[in-house]
């Protein structure tokens, strides 16, 4: 297919633009345009899939740049989005702006292009701490956090799009997705960050709350599944390992993966406010699998601690680690 791919330099976008070209398709890598003329993580593709990549540099909140950038597609992977709960809390505009504006400028950009297919990203954060394990999709939806607030207005305005317009919208909900490339603001990068450059007690916030943690070779594999499946229009699908583990144990594991032992230390600014903390996520993905064939490849914790082990390779070499501010909190 012809495809934009929306936050195509970013850590799982840049992974799918990646998958998508190799799995043979024709891709458009929407990147955020800057006065560096930086293509973000695309710029550390190899030259083959660089060559076979159309750059579009624009702004998702940019209306104008939406309608160019789907001219001549067929359909839309829209991941553009800003995605830092803590930098939400005191920036709620932009990611008003960013989050629910960039889809709405994407959705109408795609119905008036008459675009075949159109993936909208979601995130397990608009569940909120579970009421009940594993999450399904009928799972009601909490926003706890500025960001989760406008991520619920962005998929509501998506599946609006499909009700009002016939626009063929499927909603796709990944949950914690880890890997080579993931921002430090994530807790898995800020554990082996600190690890790695030789931190014998490693800053974190709370412990206890549990998360579905989905490798991002498994999320784009999703992400093809949902575009080209028929069944999956008007719909949202969680994509997940299935399994769940505490942050708490997620670090020891880590460590243990590492070679060594850490203590861990409570960093108060990085708790969430008490009624924002969302306590537990754990995904059920049966709706995928039934509809796809999809199934997760580093699933369970044999498959995390293998998923983890790749990650944590990537991220010990010098020049992959050498991007990281490990010594800070970063939102």
């Amino acid at each position: 297919m012809r495809i934009l791919v929306t936050g195509a330099d970013g850590f799982i976008g840049s992974h799918l633009t990646e998958y998508l070209v190799r799995r043979g398709h024709e891709v458009r890598a929407f990147v955020l345009y800057n006065s560096f003329n930086s293509w973000g993580w695309l710029d550390h593709s190899p030259k083959e899939i660089l060559e076979a990549l159309d750059i579009f540099s624009g702004d998702i909140r940019d209306p104008n740049g939406v309608r160019k950038a789907v001219a001549g597609l067929e359909a839309v992977l829209h991941l553009a989005a800003l995605i830092a709960i803590p930098y939400s809390y005191h920036s709620p505009d932009t990611y008003v702006d960013t989050n629910v504006r960039g889809t709405l400028n994407v959705l109408q950009a795609a119905r008036e292009a008459g675009l075949a297919k159109v993936v909208h990203t979601s995130t397990s954060e608009v569940y909120g701490t579970a009421r009940f394990v594993p999450i399904t999709e009928d799972h009601p939806l909490e926003a706890q956090s500025p960001y989760a607030a406008t991520k619920i207005a962005a998929d509501q305005l998506a599946l609006s799009f499909y009700r009002s317009f016939d626009l063929p919208v499927s909603v796709f909900r990944p949950f914690n997705t880890y890997g080579p490339r993931q921002s430090a603001r994530a807790v898995i990068p800020t554990i082996i960050t600190q690890i790695a450059s030789g931190a014998g007690r490693i800053k974190l916030g709370a412990l206890e709350p549990t998360r579905d943690f989905s490798h991002v070779a498994d999320t784009v594999r999703a992400f093809e599944a949902v575009l080209l499946a028929p069944g999956g229009v008007g719909r949202v699908l969680n994509g997940g390992s299935g399994f769940e583990i505490s942050i708490g144990d997620c670090a020891r594991l880590i460590a243990s993966v590492m070679g060594g032992e850490v203590e861990i230390i409570e960093d108060a600014q990085r708790l969430r406010p008490e009624k924002s903390e969302v306590e537990r996520l754990w995904a059920d993905t049966g709706e995928l699998r039934r509809l796809t064939g999809w199934a997760p490849r580093y699933a369970g914790l044999e498959g995390f601690r293998q998923g983890l082990a790749e990650t944590v390779a990537w991220f010990s070499e010098p020049g992959n680690l050498a991007g990281y501010k490990s010594g800070i909190y970063n939102l």
